[in-house]
């Protein structure tokens, strides 16, 4: 409500609870983030994993490279800054996870109850791309008792993991333990083959694959369409980190341009930083990961870089508009990279050939009135930038070419067609998601449409429909708050020292020690701890009001609520009298009928200290507990939820 009064919402039986935990709610695959902050606050560390594993297959990789929705969300930052979710999942897989070398957490610390229940001995699946939605369906299906096999293009499993996210700040060894505890559940890999090169969609469904999962990605990059783009020197920011995180450099000069203002353009630029010399790389970057000390000197030898470089990055945006990470552009600023904000690129410039520079105007405005994307610029104002190599990072494409008629496969504006509720295609027995069904998103994103993808196909397949429903309970909590938490301010994990970070490959980030983890935890501010009212016997003492910390209790009178029509309904209901006699009674009579305990919960710190000085215990402070579990209904003739067309 507006118009001068408060806003207010009513809490409902269940969705006002969840979302009361913000992270949980923001995370696409609804980990219990608030859960394992706590758990490693308390000391309780593998539980922590359990907790973070859950529902997540790739918890370990998620502690590293996660976009972290749930920070973005966080009620932290409210108040401050976010609780540094995404490190403390780190600072517990690290310990827990299958990059210990032993998967056994890792398979037994999956939510099961995320799985359709009826399980058995079912039918061949065909699981194309190796990445994270890939890995996802293959993960859910060889639980569920399906025989999978995935195939993937390339000569190891990963996708973007391996060939898009660079090596230092993904260590390649926990990128294979995290993919090698999914293959162990019993999952076929067959590397080196490509669909529509080695096999077809048509070829599977001879085989006897009974459905398709496609999950492909977006693995060109995008380029515009500027003059001299053709010119030697000009590469595609994804065909460069393929080849920089395979040990294959591409021949690069001194001076590097990219153009780009999101991650994908730092990850490119702080790569070109780093040494790209092709000598020796492929074996000193395997001598690294294996940490023998001889090898890794010889390799650091091998990769150290010969003279200074020039790396500058060229945006449309503003420094507020960029879309990089915060830390992203700060760690490139210390590395040495300069940033061009609000220049447009004209003209990549050239002699005998090659590039020469990259001729930019100034961008006066990204967004129109409307906010949509849709730059403006002053040509009056250029600025050209001496460079001998220009990188496009300006998003990425598909590769559908293997696509044939006979497939019965739809695509549209360059993605695979699918149903958005099943990711079914228009073929029945092909689904897809992740990137190249939905277009470029963040990791764990591709790792929710998958988990749906996985029940659909089951679904088909057995002709039943699984439903996702919510548990819920409430219980006491019992709880104490580490002294000053709510002074503790955040701390990143420690970094490595920025030269010697440019001249390595090493992984830039460190783990938390065990004290500041647990410090870092404690700074949550417990979202599934709530105050419940019982407003029957409230005695309007005012006493929660004034002792909140925050004052964000109010005891708030019906002359403050009736200009909301909702409200002016229930208070008349309440009142037993008409709408009308309440919209004339003057407003001392209406507050000294009735009134309304109102709390602003996005700045609460559940310190519970209203729960402490209520006389008549009307406030009390309880643990809002909440998981999903999927259901299976049989369906008489369910395969027409999965027909062609969706």
């Amino acid at each position: 409500m507006n118009n001068g009064h408060y806003q207010i919402r009513v809490p409902d039986a269940t969705d006002y609870w969840v979302e009361m935990v913000k992270c949980r709610h923001a995370c696409p695959v609804h980990t219990d983030a608030c859960g394992y902050v706590n758990a490693i606050a308390e000391g309780r560390n593998q539980d922590a994993y359990r907790i973070a594993r859950a529902t997540n297959p790739f918890a370990s990789i998620c502690g590293r490279v996660c976009g972290a929705p749930c920070e973005a969300n966080c009620r932290r930052g409210s108040l401050d800054k976010p609780v540094a979710i995404r490190a403390l999942k780190r600072f517990v897989t690290e310990v827990h996870g299958p990059e210990t070398g032993d998967y056994a957490n890792h398979r037994g610390y999956c939510d099961t109850r995320m799985l359709p229940p009826n399980k058995g001995d079912y039918e061949r699946i065909a699981v194309v791309g190796a990445g994270v939605s890939g890995l996802t369906v293959a993960h859910d299906l060889a639980q569920i008792g399906y025989k999978v096999t995935v195939f993937e293009a390339y000569s190891e499993p990963g996708g973007m993991l391996t060939v898009g996210v660079p090596v230092f700040r993904l260590p390649r060894d926990l990128v294979r333990h995290e993919i090698n505890a999914v293959l162990s559940l019993g999952v076929d890999l067959k590397c080196n083959m490509r669909l529509g090169r080695d096999f077809t969609i048509e070829s599977l469904r001879r085989d006897g694959y009974r459905a398709i999962f496609l999950g492909i990605g977006l693995p060109k990059g995008r380029r515009l369409p500027l003059p001299g783009a053709d010119l030697e020197g000009v590469y595609d920011g994804m065909d460069f980190l393929r080849a920089f995180n395979a040990g294959t450099a591409l021949p690069m000069g001194r001076r590097i341009v990219v153009i780009g203002g999101g991650n994908v353009a730092y990850d490119v630029a702080r790569s070109a930083v780093r040494p790209i010399e092709s000598m020796g790389r492929g074996e000193a970057l395997a001598e690294m990961e294996r940490g023998e000390q001889v090898a890794y000197d010889v390799a650091r030898s091998a990769l150290r870089m010969s003279g200074d470089k020039e790396v500058h990055v060229v945006c449309l945006e503003s420094r507020a508009e960029m879309p990089a990470d915060e830390i992203e552009v700060i760690e490139g600023e210390e590395e040495g990279i300069v940033l061009h904000n609000r220049r447009g690129p004209r003209e990549i410039l050239g002699e005998n050939g090659k590039v020469k520079g990259l001729r930019t105007i100034q961008c006066t405005s990204v967004f129109n009135a409307e906010g949509r994307f849709s730059p403006s610029f002053d040509e009056s104002v250029v600025d050209d930038i001496a460079a001998d190599t220009v990188l496009f990072a300006i998003g990425q494409s598909s590769d559908l070419s293997f696509l044939k008629p006979e497939d019965g496969v739809e695509s549209e504006r360059g993605l695979i067609k699918v149903n958005p509720e099943t990711y079914q295609t228009t073929a029945p027995d092909v689904f897809a998601c992740g990137d190249i069904a939905h277009g470029p998103r963040l990791f764990i994103d591709a790792i929710a449409s998958a988990q749906i993808a996985a029940r659909s196909m089951h679904d088909f397949l057995r002709g039943t429909r699984t439903d996702v429903v919510l548990r819920k309970q409430w219980r006491p909590a019992a709880y104490a708050m580490a002294e000053g938490w709510n002074r503790f301010e955040r701390s990143n994990p420690p970094v490595m020292e920025s030269g010697r970070r440019a001249a390595s490959l090493e992984t830039i980030e460190e783990r938390y020690p065990e004290a500041e983890a647990r410090r870092q935890a404690a700074r949550c501010l417990r979202c599934n701890v709530n105050t419940i009212f019982d407003t029957s016997i409230c005695v309007a003492c005012n006493g929660c009001v004034d002792v909140c910390p925050e004052n964000l209790i109010r005891l708030v009178g019906l002359s403050q609520l009736i200009s909301d029509q909702h409200y002016l309904q229930l208070a008349a209901g309440a009142l037993g009298v008409s709408e009308e006699l309440v919209t004339t009674l003057p407003a001392a009579s209406l507050d000294q009928l009735g009134g309304v305990m109102m709390k602003d919960e996005t700045t609460c710190i559940r310190c519970a200290m209203c729960a402490s000085r209520c006389p008549t215990h009307a406030i009390t402070m309880k643990h809002f507990d909440h998981y999903r579990e999927c259901v299976t209904i049989p369906v008489q003739n369910a395969k027409i939820l999965y027909s062609r067309g969706g």
